[in-house]
């Protein structure tokens, strides 16, 4: 077997127990009894148990543009990060939470519009990923968009359901010390700019 390639086992690997929503909401909380199987053995551990959170799939997007040599993030107020010691106001890349049986693609245009009332066409994906796989179920999708913007950032967001958002357009010389001073805290703005950074360096080498 390659590990690089697919996982040591599969669903058929692990046994469900018993299933109990404690929480419904926006996001939703189950207990979850189970058993699955121990490496380099046959046998099974005995049943634990874990709390589940359900959250929908959602998707991200860095909006760049060589020509500009700028980059769009937007700042808001996390509930997540409440007890920062620094703020709750977090950069973010844009990004918003699938609406049914929305595409992604679909998703990161709507939230684009809403949150930097920037049109996007050609969209990258770049990872599909389980940001918290220990204890949430949310799948992330982040994408890359190259677009013209705008040259000053504004107040964006859907008030109605309670969104301030402060659209920041910097540049790509800001992009080192972003990834190195700790204002970035959380994954798919880190994944994104080291990603970025890797672009410009390959078309500066070219």
């Amino acid at each position: 077997m390659n590990i690089i390639k697919q996982a040591t086992y599969n669903k058929k690997d692990y046994s469900i127990e018993g299933r109990e929503h404690l929480y419904k909401g926006f996001i939703q909380v189950e207990k979850v009894l189970l058993r699955h199987r121990l490496f380099h053995q046959d046998s099974m551990i005995p049943t634990i148990q874990r709390e589940l959170i359900h959250r929908p799939e959602a998707a991200g997007v860095l909006i760049y543009s060589h020509q500009q040599q700028k980059f769009a993030l937007i700042e808001q107020f996390r509930i997540g990060a409440i007890d920062d010691e620094t703020s709750p106001w977090q950069l973010e890349i844009i990004a918003g939470v699938l609406d049914g049986d929305e595409s992604a693609e679909s998703c990161i245009r709507r939230e684009s519009l809403e949150e930097s009332g920037c049109e996007l066409d050609a969209l990258q994906h770049l990872f599909s990923f389980y940001p918290s796989a220990g204890a949430c179920a949310e799948l992330f999708h982040l994408y890359s968009a190259e677009a013209e913007l705008p040259e000053h950032g504004g107040v964006f967001g859907m008030p109605d359901e309670g969104e301030n958002i402060q659209l920041h357009i910097l540049d790509y010389a800001d992009i080192p010390e972003l990834l190195t001073n700790g204002r970035l805290k959380n994954a798919p703005v880190i994944m994104a700019l080291q990603w970025l950074q890797q672009q410009i360096h390959t078309t500066r080498n070219v």
